[in-house]
């Protein structure tokens, strides 16, 4: 299984991961060009030293890194990893806190807006939370559904906890009493991949699901407000291929009120989407295409919108509109000091693959059953034809005729 490339942004502190490492550095150009870098399975390997232990590590995974996210301050970070462990760090200055293990693989993983928890979804369909407060305190079971989450999203005031599933449900949730439901946001035909709680406009949320929609929504009412259907915004060169548009990453720009959109599909495009909060609704304004297969975007307040692609000699982009249009800009101070470190640590990013990797499977098949059922059928009728023609003709009382014995002969 290919790893995953990811790109975090908070304030001007900017992480890559790449398998089982990831970096942290700042952007701004006044700071020097110190680097953090974290392994885990370097982690696994301290923890088994510390408790004597000797042999191999166990089998319980590459360490390779599932989700990541900083906190509202950016003063934390966290991770989780396919070893099944969460891990936080604070990042001023960048220290690892504590490794706590989770229960099932995560998808996703988000803090609270107040910084005292972490909320962690996973695979089996349940949201945990774990102190922050507590670095080394143990999970807490909030809520579940019957399905696979993808994603998972707090209100700015913490009121609600938002939760997206395989099975085409947003669920808000309270988070004091998260059995409680507010609403359900209804209307997506596949999995719901990404959710966005926007923060300059705390009652709207985005969402973007494997039916190749992007919607807005009143969340707390469950009242859908817009839908653009990706598919209509391909170039006419581009494959028409209606499905494969769930996206791996929603970003928002408060700046200046723009989303971005990275999906699920090879061709290496970002859309940009403007949000008019008087008609509450999204304005499509363009395609930005690449040169490379693009693994992830995140937006910097200060500078634009960072991109992080499969090119060793181009691995970062940085994008901002000019006269109205996105572009790349030359390559600054800032963009060459993180891409030289980037060249030289490749080897965690070669052979990933986005984060959108894990949709492909999650789509539903259709299983046509009906087609099989009447061929046999018709196999079965065509057999009681033939029998019927080749067993002999009824007699008068509607009995086959039976042959008459032939008479003795008689001789004298």
């Amino acid at each position: 299984m290919a790893s995953s490339a990811g790109l975090a942004l908070c304030g001007q502190t900017l992480v890559v991961r790449g398998g089982s490492r990831f970096l942290a550095t700042s952007t701004a150009s006044s700071d020097d060009n110190s680097f953090f870098t974290y392994d885990c399975n370097d982690e696994e390997k301290k923890s088994r030293e510390d408790k004597g232990e000797d042999g191999p590590p166990l089998a319980l995974g590459s360490g390779a890194i599932l989700a990541s996210t900083f906190s509202k301050s950016g003063s934390y970070f966290a991770l989780t990893d396919d070893s099944k462990r969460l891990i936080l760090f604070r990042t001023k200055p960048w220290q690892c806190l504590s490794v706590r293990t989770v229960v099932r693989r995560c998808t996703a993983l988000t803090f609270t807006a107040s910084e005292e928890k972490v909320l962690v979804a996973d695979k089996s369909g349940d949201v945990y939370s774990f102190s922050v407060l507590e670095p080394c305190g143990d999970g807490r079971l909030e809520l579940g559904h019957l399905s696979m989450l993808l994603d998972v999203a707090v209100s700015p005031d913490d009121s609600f906890v938002l939760t997206a599933d395989r099975d085409e449900k947003i669920r808000v949730s309270w988070a004091a009493a998260p059995h409680s439901i507010e609403s359900f946001c209804l209307g997506h035909t596949e999995f719901v991949s990404r959710i966005f709680v926007l923060p300059a406009y705390p009652e709207l949320l985005l969402s973007s699901s494997g039916d190749g929609t992007l919607r807005l929504w009143e969340y707390k009412t469950g009242h859908q407000l817009c839908c653009c259907h990706l598919a209509r915004l391909q170039e006419p060169a581009e494959p028409q291929d209606h499905k494969r548009f769930a996206a791996s990453r929603i970003a928002f720009w408060c700046q200046e009120g723009c989303v971005a959109l990275l999906c699920d599909r090879s061709v290496p495009v970002v859309y940009f989407f403007q949000l008019d909060a008087l008609r509450q609704q999204l304005v499509y304004t363009q395609q930005l295409s690449f040169q490379h297969r693009v693994w992830d975007v995140a937006f910097e307040e200060t500078q634009g919108l960072w991109v992080l692609q499969d090119s060793r000699e181009a691995p970062l982009v940085l994008c901002r509109p000019v006269d109205g249009q996105w572009q790349s800009v030359p390559e600054n101070a800032v963009l060459k000091k993180v891409s030289d470190v980037l060249r030289e640590n490749w080897a965690m990013l070669e052979g990933s693959a986005g984060v959108e990797a894990s949709f492909s499977s999650l789509y539903k098949t259709t299983f046509d059953n009906m087609t099989s059922y009447l061929q046999k059928k018709e196999e079965r009728l065509q057999q009681q034809r033939e029998k019927r023609q080749q067993s002999p003709p009824p007699g008068p009382n509607g009995q086959a005729k039976r042959a008459r014995p032939g008479r003795a002969a008689w001789t004298c």
